[in-house]
């Protein structure tokens, strides 16, 4: 890790992209300087710089001192507050090279902003005040960048004017992020001393520096080349399988990672099917090669199994294959993470459904600690085990952003609420195999003479669920039904006897009772299931567990000052006490089912004729004749 001196641009080149992130404390001065960097370099219109002069008198300067920071903080009420809340994404050009910069907020509770602009960032500046030196929020957007896997940062030190140009101060600070920078893995670092405000080593060469003899930013923005995905081994998620006609079979995706040529040998991650390239076919027509970056269609000798999701590589470079693997989070949701709770996964072009199944640790990303947690709030970062589905094809995120980069999606709202970055697959996930075995469900159930279902009671404690679910039982059991009847209470004198009632604890004990479900239903019983069972998610994910038609959500429906005037466990009483804490309708929210297969209300029926009303609607669900 050391400052580049680079080599000029090579004349008549084409002029790459080069994205890159702007990151400080609050008033470190990151708006004025790209909004210097924008005018300096003529890249805002002559009626925004007449707009931008006239805007620098409003707010309180000189048109001969241009508030430069007015071109990026666009929202008269960031302006108002003296920060920027937001991402903002510029563009500017030279003629040597494109750029796209993410200006990103400062503060600690907008981590997932920062994130949001560092996952496609090649480069970061990170500002420093020179008349500060070195903050925690520094350490924060180093780890942030490092753990991103941005490479190469630019250590700004703005403000250089006024601490006088002193050159001791600018060594220090520069020596100082070396020391802290130890334990990350940048590749290059450059310190430069500027003045973002009076233009110093923005664009221009400062003459009030001579003891500087390094690059000005523009210029080492420039120059540097921070390599790309096209160093490692080919990569291709497949996003769409191109069928114009009968004759055209071709896999279309941007190739994340290395080379590729006509003739060359690929390999389909998941199966291990092998072909060769026929033709690469783009939208200015056919190529004899492509690299990362580049959207292309593959069409392939021969005819294999191939669909959207699947990973086309180097067959003497394989990705990854597994279902279960560690990664870095960012939680970037109001609502908590839950381990055990279901999410959609998206790497790469894959969706699969998936559970964060361990938080190992969350990480102080002001001092870097380790810390135990059972949940994880908004802007929390964690090291996390992952369990899917189905196994999907990845590399570290280390090795390529592109194919060990994924996002969690919330099953019900369909919002992204947290970044991932890929660390390596999970022992476990390759030393653990599905054994086969010789007497199935369908044995089972044609030895019991009836299906198997899940009947799921939910509802308010002191709704009625325990007795329904009895009495349903037991009506079962007269008709030779092989029966099992999981009661919440029961269940937490064993299995779950080591959780409470947090949400989180809450969200681990349906999780498990809803795997012994599953496993009763195999073995071809009836299993009736009477959980408060608050959360839709967790009830899907029960449902999910099971092949349609085997689960039966039954909504236990009683208004909750009904539960209270029963209160059979004297809870109620105990919870508006304060004596109980998380308590399902009190501190603790309950979600109604939307869509119950049995809906039983009851304050206008007794407990026997709801039990007969649902043996009735299963008699031919499960097979019983009359």
């Amino acid at each position: 890790m050391n400052d580049m001196r680079l080599p000029p641009a090579q004349p008549g080149s084409a002029r790459s992209l080069l994205r890159l992130l702007t990151c400080g404390s609050v008033d470190d001065g990151k708006s004025t300087l790209i909004g210097r960097l924008l005018f300096d370099t003529d890249n805002i219109p002559d009626d925004q710089r007449a707009a931008l002069e006239r805007d620098s008198k409003k707010f309180g300067t000189d048109g001969a001192n241009i508030d430069f920071s007015l071109l990026v903080d666009g929202l008269e009420a960031e302006r108002e507050q003296g920060i920027t809340i937001d991402v903002a994404y510029r563009f500017m050009a030279t003629p040597r090279r494109k750029f796209i910069i993410a200006d990103t907020p400062g503060h600690e509770q907008y981590t997932r902003n920062m994130a949001t602009g560092a996952s496609t960032a090649q480069l970061a500046i990170l500002l420093v005040d020179a008349s500060q030196g070195l903050l925690t929020q520094t350490r924060r957007h180093a780890f942030i960048a490092d753990l991103l896997g941005i490479r190469h940062v630019v250590l700004a030190v703005n403000k250089i004017d006024l601490i006088g140009f002193d050159q001791a101060r600018f060594e220090a600070i520069a020596r100082d992020f070396a020391s802290l920078a130890e334990q990350f893995h940048f590749e290059t670092i450059a310190p430069i001393p500027l003045s973002a405000r009076h233009g110093d080593n923005v664009v221009h060469r400062s003459a009030r520096m001579g003891w500087y003899d390094g690059p000005t930013l523009l210029e080492h923005l420039e120059r540097i080349e921070p390599g790309i995905a096209a160093s490692g081994p080919f990569r291709l998620p497949v996003q769409w399988v191109n069928r114009p006609d009968a004759s055209f079979r071709g896999y279309a995706g941007t190739i994340a990672g290395g080379a590729i040529s006509t003739g060359d040998p690929v390999i389909v991650a998941a199966s291990g099917r092998t072909s060769r390239v026929a033709r690469i076919v783009t939208a200015d027509g056919d190529r004899a090669a492509a690299r990362a970056g580049d959207a292309v269609t593959l069409t392939l000798d021969d005819e294999i199994d191939i669909s959207r999701g699947d990973l086309l590589a180097a067959p003497e470079a394989r990705p990854e294959v597994a279902d279960q693997f560690a990664a870095d989070i960012v939680w970037m949701a109001e609502a908590p993470l839950l381990p055990g709770r279901p999410y959609v996964v998206r790497i790469g072009t894959a969706t699969v459904s998936g559970v964060v199944s361990k938080i190992k640790h969350k990480i102080n990303v002001n001092n870097f600690d380790h810390l135990a947690a059972d949940s994880l709030a908004l802007n929390e970062v964690a090291a996390v085990n992952l369990a899917l589905a189905a196994p999907v094809a990845f590399d570290p995120y280390t090795a390529n952003r592109r194919t060990g980069a994924f996002i969690l999606i919330d099953r019900l709202t369909n919002a992204t609420v947290a970044a991932g970055m890929v660390r390596h697959p999970l022992g476990r996930a390759t030393n653990i195999h599905r054994q086969a075995l010789t007497i199935d469900r369908a044995a089972r159930e044609a030895r019991n003479r009836h299906r198997p279902a899940i009947l799921w009671f939910t509802g308010l404690s002191g709704a009625g669920k325990s007795t329904i679910a009895n009495l349903v039982e037991a009506k079962l059991h007269l008709l030779g039904a092989h029966t099992y009847l999981l009661d919440g209470d029961n269940v937490r004198h064993g299995l779950n006897r080591d959780l409470g009632f947090t949400d989180a604890d809450r969200v681990e004990n349906i999780r498990r009772v809803a795997e012994v479900a599953k496993l009763f239903a195999d073995a071809g019983l009836i299993v009736l299931v009477s959980f408060i069972s608050p959360f839709r998610a967790e009830r899907r994910m029960a449902r999910e567990l099971v092949e349609p038609g085997l689960f039966h959500e039954v909504f236990v429906d009683t208004p909750i000052d009904v539960c209270r005037q029963r209160d059979p466990k004297g809870l109620y009483r105990k919870a508006d006490a304060g004596q109980i804490r998380n308590f399902t309708g009190i501190d603790s929210p309950y979600e109604p089912p939307e869509a119950p297969e049995f809906h039983l209300h009851t304050e206008t029926a007794t407990p026997d004729s709801l039990a007969d009303a649902m043996i009735a609607a299963l008699r031919d669900a499960l097979g019983f004749s009359e």
